[in-house]
């Protein structure tokens, strides 16, 4: 192809963006307006891919992006990172569920890390990355995976998910087409559900973001607080008081590290498996300050081997956020249904509903559904 041949397919595209952020800048009022940095794909997954393809022909289409505002240079280098990756390839369901296998081979791979399962620090890791939403500037959320970057993912409540990082780059060698913001929800949604948990509906369509589109340290909840910083957290998201509660269920899976957060211990005797036991156990052991050198918190004091933080244990002292635990303690089905669905939320929180490559989410087969 000449030069003035891919000059001429270029241009059009280079004029096409430039209106797209015009628009964006007249229509755009307030401080906190934030500029999404994709613009609404087409209805068909195969014309998405195809204008990705041609947004970054040769990758000269940069160069004619590079006197635009960031947000457009977003959209040229990831549509760049894509074609290198994928010419010519459109993803489907199955090509995602490989994904999701690949997953589910390696959190049963952990061997001797945190008792036998990677399931649970990849579940945080989606959860901190989705985390970060601001419902009023419209800034954080999963679209970027900015978590790649210094320094957010030097934050606190950051701390040993560079392990879930770090195991997550072996699928996306493999899957270099998945963006990491899909990889990393992706991954959530499969330690859930091969623990035993719920289906969580999910959808592709999250792009890889810039440093620059980092959140501010301090959006995700200091497990040190109580329920007023949890309802400011929560809040801020989009979520309500019942939501905070089915949310917070997700601790019935996992460990604290006292090299980590401070903390220390698991809050349930079945760690790598979800069950409704979290609530339960909030109401069924006697809690007692833990007394040792570290932060506070609290531990049963039947064996003295498990621990709750201060944000869990408002859950039963807060009269708004006690009814919830109460209701999903004696009864894991409602629990259940109700986590999934405010999961599947969350890790949407920050992409533009037009960035979705399927209207309806999708419910991925587990490995043992689709051995039978």
């Amino acid at each position: 192809m000449s030069f003035s041949s891919l000059l001429r397919r270029v241009q059009p595209l280079r004029r096409a963006a430039f209106s797209s952020v015009v628009s964006q800048r007249a229509t755009a009022s307030g401080a906190n307006f934030r500029y999404f940095s994709t613009t609404p794909p087409p209805k068909s997954n195969t014309a998405l891919y195809a204008g990705i393809g041609a947004a970054a022909i040769g990758g000269f289409a940069l160069y004619y992006f590079t006197d635009l505002r960031k947000d457009v240079n977003t959209v040229a280098k990831s549509a760049t990172q894509t074609a290198k990756s994928a010419t010519g390839f459109v993803p489907t369901k199955e090509d995602y569920q490989k994904v999701y296998n690949k997953v589910a081979e390696l959190v049963q791979d952990a061997g001797e890390y945190d008792d036998g399962s990677y399931g649970p620090v990849l579940l945080r890791l989606a959860w901190h990355a989705s985390g970060t939403y601001d419902k009023d500037s419209k800034t954080g959320g999963s679209n970027y995976a900015t978590m790649r970057f210094e320094p957010e993912s030097l934050h606190g409540a950051n701390a040993g998910l560079n392990v879930a990082r770090r195991l997550m780059e072996k699928v996306k060698v493999e899957f270099p087409w998945i963006s990491y913001g899909d990889l990393w929800t992706l991954a959530g949604v499969c330690a859930v559900q091969e623990m035993a948990g719920p289906k969580i509906p999910w959808r592709p369509g999250r792009i890889d973001g810039f440093a620059a589109q980092a959140s501010p340290d301090g959006r995700l909840p200091d497990a040190s607080q109580g329920s007023d910083h949890l309802r400011t957290i929560f809040y801020r998201m989009g979520f309500n008081n019942q939501e905070i509660v089915a949310l917070s269920g997700a601790h019935a899976l996992g460990r604290c590290h006292r090299d980590r957060s401070g903390f220390e211990g698991p809050w349930t005797f079945s760690p790598t498996t979800l069950t409704n036991d979290y609530f339960k156990l909030l109401f069924d052991e006697k809690w007692v300050w833990k007394k040792w050198n570290g932060p506070k918190q609290l531990e049963d004091k039947k064996t003295r081997s498990l621990m709750m933080l201060p944000t869990d244990y408002v859950l039963i002292q807060d009269k708004s956020f006690k009814r919830w635990a109460k209701a999903y303690a004696e009864d894991q089905d409602l629990w259940f249904k109700d986590f999934s669905s405010v999961l599947s939320r969350l890790f949407e929180l920050g992409v533009p509903p037009q960035q979705f490559t399927t209207s309806e989410p999708w419910v991925m087969r587990t490995i043992d559904e689709q051995s039978n």
